[in-house]
C-alpha cells in the first residue's frame, strides 16, 4: 500500500464501512473516510480514521477529499434497492457528478490508483429477459441499453474512468458489483436490497405472529447475491491488478426470489404465506454474474454460499431489531 493517505469515498455506507474496517485490519495507518451523512449516521466509523463529512457532488469538496490521497476508492453514490432506483432516476443520475469531480481531483493531486464501483445495472436489458439467464459477460454491456437512470450513470462513469486513464494516465480500475449484502447495511426504509428486505420481513412476520410475507413481483425473477467479504477481496484484487477493462464482481449462485425466501424461512424456522405484489418494482427478469474472466485473471471468484452469508445477515438484523436500532 502507498504511504500516502488512502481515501474511501462513501465510507459511511455499507460497503465503504466494511472496506475501511478491512484496511485497518491490513495495517493501513492513514485512512480518510468521506461521506455525505453526518458521522453519527455512518454504519461503521473508527476513532483512528480521519472521518470527513462532505458532499462529493461538488468539485471543491472532491478536491478537499483527495488532497494528499494516493489510493482512491469511489463507492459513493445516491442509490438503494430496486424500489429506490426505479422511483429516483434523476437522483441516481446526479451521482455522475461525484465520479467526474473525483477523477478531476485525482488528476490534480496525482492519485496513484483510482477504484470505481460500478454495477450490474449497466448490462443491456434485452439480455436479462429470461429468469433462466446463464450469466452476464462483461461484453454484454454493449450495445448499451442499461437500467434507466442508475445504470446509465454507472456506464457513463465507467467510460470516464477509461478516458481519464487513456488521456491523463490515472490508473483506474472498475468492478461491476452484483447485489452485495451482509451485516452493517441498510435493512429498512426503502433503500434496502432484497436479502436484507427478506430477512427483515421474515423477522417481522415471526415476531408479530402474522405469518405472511409480501414479495415484489411473482417471485420467479432470478438474481445472484455476493457476500460482503467476497466483495472486499475482489476490490483489492481488481485495484491492484493489471486488468484495464471493467470486471464482474459477483456470485454466480443464481436463485429466484422465491428461493431466497425459502432459505431465510429455513434459517428462521418458519413457513409463511406469500402475498405477491405484482405492481411493485421488480427489475429485470434474470440477472447473474458470469465469472469466467475474473477467474482467468486472478484465479479467484466470489464463493461464499448464499445460505452462509444469509445466516450472518439474518442474525445481525435480528439483533438490530431486538435492540431497536434503526438507521435512517
Amino acid at each position: 500500500m502507498s504511504q500516502d493517505c488512502v481515501v474511501v469515498c462513501g465510507g459511511g455506507g455499507f460497503i465503504g464501512g466494511h472496506l475501511v474496517a478491512e484496511l485497518r485490519a491490513q495495517g493501513v495507518k492513514k485512512i480518510r473516510s468521506v461521506d455525505l451523512k453526518p458521522v453519527s449516521h455512518w454504519y461503521q466509523s473508527f476513532p483512528d480514521v480521519e472521518n470527513v463529512q462532505l458532499d462529493l457532488q461538488g468539485k471543491e469538496a472532491c478536491e478537499k477529499a483527495l488532497e494528499g490521497g494516493g489510493i482512491v476508492y469511489n463507492l459513493a453514490a445516491d442509490m438503494g434497492g430496486m424500489g429506490f432506483i426505479e422511483n429516483n432516476r434523476a437522483l441516481c443520475m446526479l451521482s455522475v457528478l461525484i465520479n467526474t469531480h473525483l477523477l478531476m481531483a485525482a488528476r490534480k493531486h496525482g492519485a496513484k490508483r483510482f477504484f470505481y464501483a460500478s454495477s450490474a445495472c449497466v448490462y443491456a436489458a434485452d439480455k436479462q429477459r429470461d429468469p433462466k439467464i446463464t450469466g452476464l459477460r462483461e461484453s454484454d454491456a454493449y450495445p448499451a441499453m442499461p437500467e434507466d437512470g442508475y445504470g446509465w450513470e454507472k456506464l457513463f462513469s465507467e467510460r470516464m474512468c477509461r478516458h481519464f486513464r487513456e488521456d491523463f494516465g490515472i490508473v483506474t480500475r472498475v468492478a461491476r458489483f452484483h447485489n452485495v449484502y451482509g451485516p452493517n447495511g441498510t435493512w429498512f426504509g426503502g433503500r434496502e436490497k432484497a436479502p436484507a428486505a427478506i430477512c427483515r420481513k421474515v423477522l417481522e412476520a415471526k415476531n408479530s405472529g402474522k405469518h405472511e410475507i409480501e414479495i415484489w413481483g411473482n417471485g420467479e425473477q432470478t438474481r445472484s447475491f455476493m457476500y460482503i467479504d467476497d466483495c472486499l477481496k475482489g476490490i483489492q484484487l481488481i485495484l491492484n491488478g493489471d486488468v484495464l477493462e471493467p470486471l464482474n464482481l459477483g456470485s454466480d449462485e443464481q436463485v429466484s426470489i422465491n428461493q431466497l425466501v425459502d432459505i431465510v424461512e429455513s434459517i428462521a424456522g418458519i413457513k409463511l404465506h406469500r402475498r405477491y405484489k405484482l405492481d411493485a418494482p421488480k427489475g429485470v427478469n434474470g440477472r447473474n454474474s458470469d465469472n469466467e474472466l475474473i477467474k482467468k485473471c486472478f484465479g479467484w471468484a466470489p464463493d461464499t454460499k448464499l445460505r452462509v452469508g444469509l445466516e450472518k445477515t439474518y442474525a445481525w438484523i435480528h439483533d438490530e431489531m431486538k435492540a431497536g436500532r434503526y438507521k435512517e
